[in-house]
């Protein structure tokens, strides 16, 4: 697992795109000599960031003539429309289980993870967004759940965000020395304050940032992204939070498959990661994090310590067994497959 290094936040302005709808069209005309387009299949989240690598890496010689047509959504809902048979180049989804999905459908190669980012693409951690000024006097996760806070966090059941946010929930209960019932329990609670479940969470900050709620529990990059925008929010850092790994690969059937690799060793240089950066994510390679500095948690786990995704998704996602399917449906709350 990697190391989460101290990185420094350039406070750059960002494109009022972050908002827009969540399928773009091609993003440049393809040239005479060439006429390749990658398909990027992507979570909702990195829209924009996406936006600014994709302009970027046609200005290389490598992605010279080279155009991109792209798809954002919820991670499941992405992942499950690409084993369905949405065309796609590459696909960029917020959790392992969603890429593991493509895998076992033969979509995409077994090793895809076998390379010295063990397949990722981007860092972050789950932060809790609160109104400008902190009016209610949130600190951490404790404070959730107290009379009158209205939560806001996307369905887990088809955003990956969600799923990231509910084990950062309970990971934090037990870093705090709770058993795994008191942390289960806990998410009980927490979810009894949740009024809105979108679908994803590009949605999930369009419905903080239009006034609904009085935390979002969202990637750190999200709230990043809207204090950019303007919005009149701040964010707090929980002194127990997770590492959130985005994974990344080039699909098995792939017309355009050395293009595609291209795209990511792109994305992993110091230029793509710089961009990355700049949107807010914390960046893979030692050279770019060392000029950026995002806060350093006081606890940060991951998601092996609970087992890794495999026994997580059982555990708390199976959608008639876990945990998270036995709240959704105590509330009222349809889960999905």
């Amino acid at each position: 697992m990697r190391s989460l290094p101290s990185r420094r936040v350039f406070l750059g302005a960002v494109s009022a795109a972050l908002l827009v709808g969540a399928l773009s069209g091609p993003a440049a005309a393809a040239s005479a000599d060439t006429g390749v387009t990658l398909t990027l299949v992507a979570y909702s989240t990195p829209q924009d960031a996406y936006a600014r690598l994709t302009s970027a890496f046609e200005q290389t010689l490598s992605g010279n003539g080279m155009q991109f047509s792209t798809s954002f959504g919820a991670s499941g809902d992405q992942s499950r429309a690409v084993a369905a048979g949405l065309d796609a180049d590459i696909v960029a989804f917020s959790l392992e289980p969603d890429m593991t999905r493509l895998v076992s459908a033969g979509l995409v190669a077994k090793n895809w993870n076998s390379d010295s980012f063990k397949g990722m693409i981007t860092d972050s951690v789950v932060a809790l967004a609160v109104r400008k000024g902190n009016p209610k006097h949130i600190t951490g996760w404790n404070d959730l759940t107290k009379p009158g806070i209205d939560v806001i966090t996307p369905n887990p059941f088809t955003s990956g965000g969600a799923r990231w946010n509910v084990m950062a929930a309970y990971g934090a209960q037990i870093r705090q020395g709770k058993s795994p019932r008191a942390a289960a329990n806990y998410l009980k609670d927490l979810f009894s304050h949740v009024t809105v479940q979108n679908a994803g969470a590009r949605e999930e900050l369009q419905t903080f940032v239009g006034g609904k709620g009085d935390v979002m529990i969202a990637y750190e990059n999200e709230a990043i992204a809207a204090r950019r925008m303007g919005a009149r929010i701040d964010y707090i850092i929980p002194d127990q939070t997770i590492l959130i790994e985005n994974p990344i690969a080039v699909t098995a059937n792939s017309r355009h498959a050395a293009q595609a690799q291209a795209v990511l060793r792109y994305l992993r240089s110091t230029a793509g990661q710089t961009i990355f950066a700049t949107n807010g994510y914390r960046p893979l390679l030692p050279a770019v994090a060392k000029t950026f500095h995002f806060p350093t948690p006081k606890v940060l786990f991951t998601i092996a310590d609970f087992g890794g995704w495999d026994t997580v998704t059982k555990q708390f996602f199976d959608p008639q067994t876990g945990i998270m399917a036995h709240i959704e449906r105590d509330r009222g709350v349809s889960g999905g497959s």
